[in-house]
């Protein structure tokens, strides 16, 4: 199997405040792994340092194959964070349209969607169970619903490596569980790589096939 991440050695600190200390991780290309752990373990600071928002304090960062400091090819990295799931609960914009948005490096500036473009944000619709909502407002749906078009405007540029931050945050019980099996079902049909923080540490047990708990600024692999 292909390693899609690597983490070796890595250490950071917010100022004099260690956060993470000589951290290993190595996720394959098929992994779905859940990362959990209490509030302030770090789970979004290890994002961040994924995501290169963030620089560590020493240690090495490896994604699919590059290093972290020449890694450009960022549109074959699907992320999908809380603040992104919220900002668009009252977005006045159709399910279709949401999902295109991740086109705008396909579609260019000042130009309009294709045919092409307009198939690739309905099979990704499809793909998450939302055929036939294209024209639907976001700010119409239920909050599962919302969820679920939001992954569908990640998969539609057709990532490698999807990461979520807390995906299941707001909505109930019957949502999450929903959510979990759609994600299981993209993992294992479609070899989809999957990185998720989630506080629902016992439900994702049932679905992903690692679990990476943050205690005392380690990673711990259940």
């Amino acid at each position: 199997m292909n390693e899609i991440l690597s983490l070796k050695q890595l250490s950071f600190s917010y100022e004099d405040k260690s956060i993470l200390e000589n951290v290993n991780l190595s996720i394959k290309k098929g992994d779905f792994v859940a990362i959990t752990g209490v509030n302030g373990a770090g789970k979004s600071t290890l994002l961040k340092l994924i995501l290169g928002i963030l620089s560590p304090k020493q240690g090495e960062i490896e994604i699919l194959g590059e290093p972290m400091k020449q890694f450009n090819k960022w549109q074959k990295v699907g992320y999908l964070s809380q603040q992104v799931l919220k900002k668009h609960q009252q977005f006045p914009a159709t399910c279709e349209e949401i999902v295109k948005a991740n086109l705008f490096s396909q579609i260019g500036f000042l130009r309009f969607p294709t045919k092409k473009h307009k198939e690739k944000a309905r099979a990704a619709l499809e793909a998450v169970g939302m055929a036939g909502y294209e024209k639907k407002l976001i700010y119409q749906l239920s909050g599962g619903q919302q969820q679920r078009v939001m992954l569908a405007h990640v998969l539609v540029s057709e990532p490698e490596l999807i990461i979520l931050d807390e995906p299941t945050t707001g909505v109930d019980q019957e949502a999450i569980t929903a959510f979990y099996e759609l994600l299981k079902k993209l993992n294992q049909e479609k070899q989809m790589t999957i990185i998720m923080v989630t506080h629902e540490m016992q439900k994702s047990l049932e679905y992903v096939n690692r679990q990476i708990y943050l205690q005392e600024k380690q990673v711990l692999e259940a």
